[in-house]
């Protein structure tokens, strides 16, 4: 008999008994509060057609690459884990041995997020009672598996399961977006939406962003043999993504740099982007202005604009060139806002109807630059800790290095950012956590009432994100 898996109901709370009774009572008005994602890379065609996830190992280990990381880090073959080459060629692995290799190696996430979150999926979710280890793997696998095959496991029944009030999904402004089309006219009452991420055709150096460029140009009705030509193209393409109930853009690029160039360089930096002869400066510059030009479209449509960058994207070229994007392979760079920020600050900072959302994978511009710069321009506000930072300890630096500063009606409340749909639950669980630990500390020391704790508990769950995305 393997060991029992129970969720501790005072986890995460402070060991301080007095503390803690505050944070479990904080804790219980807003558990139950719906869910907001407004930020995340769930599959639309989950919820578009309501058909059965096909087993636990494609639903949970496959398309999440916080696991795939920490597995591939000890060595273990993604092939191993039943993924595909990005050539196409098939691999037959059984998603069985795929669990229990999973299982086997379980404890390799002992003290992470993901532990957290996986372990809430089983118990909360599927009411496994055993802990996952390699004796309980196929006991499991097994459970889920049938399950997943009941009704009451269809995405859509899951989805309102959940309390989920709305959930965004995040698209590629070459995506046709039949799966929200076939959303908007279903009786459902579901509010799943898209957000505009306009990368690949905004990125020289993005994969194949000539031929992006031709889609982009055919989608729209707009030529973009010209730079005109192209920022009417992306004015197009918002508005078809609003009409998929899209509040939000996501800007994934290198850096925060922004620009705002002269029409004459501007047309030369694009005519140079379609060639691919740019400069890498070159084309950090063309990525600068690009963000101008989407904060200035953003005051004209009334999209919320998000920018998350420092991120060395797919750096084992090895990983890339086989499997891909999204395998685990990203690492944090150091990142900078001040500088970086001021031309698109300087033309758009005190407007209070553009909301840009700032956030960072660099903790060190917390304090420094982030909250004194959402402090004061009205435009700004800070994205939660998001990504390697998603974690308790991420929460509570966050929280420490940034109330001084920016408060907590600067922040953008919680969002989940992930593929791992079955985990939205536990990742705002651990959130919701977190605020109302650090929020009783503050009412233990006297520096806030618990009238104040109380509502401010409610506002960082729910009612900050819904406000800040427009939702």
């Amino acid at each position: 008999m393997g060991q029992t898996l129970a969720l501790h109901p005072d986890r995460l709370f402070a060991s301080c008994p007095e503390q803690r009774a505050i944070a479990r009572e904080l804790y219980q008005s807003v558990a139950s509060l719906p869910i907001i994602s407004p930020h995340g890379h769930t599959d639309p065609n989950w919820f578009a057609y309501n058909r059965p996830f096909a087993n636990a190992t494609e639903l949970l280990i496959q398309p999440d690459h916080y696991l795939l990381r920490m597995l591939y880090s000890q060595g273990i073959a993604l092939e191993a884990l039943g993924l595909s080459p990005a050539d196409g060629a098939d691999m037959e692995t059984d998603p069985a041995q795929v669990w229990q290799l999973f299982g086997e190696n379980y404890h390799l996430f002992r003290g992470t997020p993901t532990r957290l979150w996986m372990d809430h999926v089983l118990a909360e979710v599927f009411f496994i009672e055993q802990r996952l280890d390699g004796d309980s793997a196929q006991d499991i696998y097994t459970e889920i598996n049938k399950l997943l095959a009941t009704p009451e496991y269809l995405p859509r029944t899951l989805f309102e399961r959940f309390n989920i009030e709305v959930i965004a999904t995040t698209e590629s402004p070459l995506d046709p977006l039949e799966a929200h089309r076939k959303l908007r006219d279903d009786p459902w009452q579901g509010r799943v939406i898209t957000a505009f991420r306009p990368d690949p055709v905004l990125d020289p150096e993005y994969d194949n962003f000539a031929a992006n460029i031709a889609e982009l140009a055919r989608l729209s009705g707009e030529s973009c043999s010209d730079y005109a030509s192209y920022l009417n193209a992306l004015r197009e393409r918002r508005a078809f993504f609003k009409t998929m109930g899209a509040t939000s853009t996501d800007h994934g690029h290198p850096s925060a740099r922004t620009a705002d160039l002269d029409a004459v360089e501007c047309e030369r930096l694009y005519q140079g982007a379609l060639q691919g002869s740019l400069t890498p400066g070159q084309a950090e510059l063309f990525r600068g202005q690009m963000l101008l030009e989407m904060a200035l479209m953003s005051l004209e449509d009334g999209l919320v604009m998000q920018i998350h960058p420092g991120v060395y994207r797919n750096h084992n070229p090895r990983l890339f060139q086989r499997f891909g994007r999204d395998k685990g392979a990203d690492i944090p760079l150091p990142g900078e806002f001040v500088r970086n920020l001021k031309p698109l600050l300087d033309r758009f900072g005190n407007d209070p109807r553009l909301s840009l959302i700032l956030f960072t994978l660099d903790e060190t511009t917390y304090a420094r630059e982030l909250a004194p710069l959402a402090g004061h321009y009205p435009a700004l506000k800070l994205g939660p800790p998001w990504w390697f930072h998603d974690s308790p300890e991420g929460m509570l630096r966050y929280r420490q290095q940034v109330t001084e500063t920016a408060g907590f009606y600067n922040t953008a409340g919680f969002n989940d950012d992930t593929r791992a749909f079955l985990s939205i639950p536990a990742r705002h669980d651990v959130a919701r956590r977190m605020d109302c630990r650090f929020l009783a500390q503050l009412v233990a020391e006297h520096r806030i009432d618990r009238d104040e704790a109380q509502q401010l508990a409610v506002d960082l769950s729910y009612t900050l994100a819904r406000q800040a995305y427009k939702l």
